[in-house]
């Protein structure tokens, strides 16, 4: 299965932390490490500084504790794990797909588990609360929907209408109704 990844397996690039200035590169492909660094300073010492380069296999960045606090440092905690989880061949598949693709999989749930899997993680959580995939949930259950019905989900939103039981659902029509009316005739 990790032969359907592509190369870069992960790439981030900054400025580092405050009060650094300096500009880094990092890049895992599936055989290795690549840290890039440009030395940013008005001082004249550094004026000529070229930039610097360390390569590095899999394995030995496993071992390289300076590189990892270098990571650490410039990138967080959050860069480090995934890193090392990616040196040790494990790999989050769910990671590389796309949002489309992971929408239409999360349809398949039923809605409880959409609760449960969007308190998995901020993607997830963001996925299963988006108003793509309300609109998709709600297609989906209902027989059908008027032009009328999604003009207010699009007005108040998919999950709200989605929730809705029919006789509130009916009320809010009628009052959207109304007021379009209203609107039309102008003051009288």
């Amino acid at each position: 299965m990790a032969s359907l990844l592509t190369d870069p397996l992960f790439e981030t690039y900054g400025r580092g932390p405050p009060p650094i200035k300096d500009y880094y590169h990092f890049f895992v492909t599936k055989s290795e490490i690549i840290w890039r660094w440009w030395k940013i300073s008005p001082r004249m010492v550094y004026r000529h500084t070229k930039p610097g380069e360390v390569k590095e296999s899999l394995s030995d960045f496993l071992e390289d504790t300076d590189l990892q606090r270098e990571v650490r440092v410039v990138f967080g905690d959050h860069v480090l794990e995934f890193t090392m989880a990616l040196c040790e061949g494990r790999y989050n598949y769910l990671d590389r797909l796309s949002d489309s693709l992971l929408l239409r999989i999360i349809n398949f749930l039923e809605l409880e588990d959409v609760d449960q899997l969007g308190q998995t993680s901020r993607k997830f959580q963001q996925l299963c609360g988006s108003e793509e995939f309300w609109e998709q949930a709600m297609r989906r259950h209902c027989c059908s929907i008027s032009d009328e019905v999604a003009s207010l989900a699009k007005e108040i939103g998919w999950r709200t209408v989605f929730f809705t039981n029919k006789l509130h659902l009916q009320k809010l029509l009628s009052r959207r109704r109304k007021m379009s009316k209203e609107q039309h005739e102008g003051p009288g």
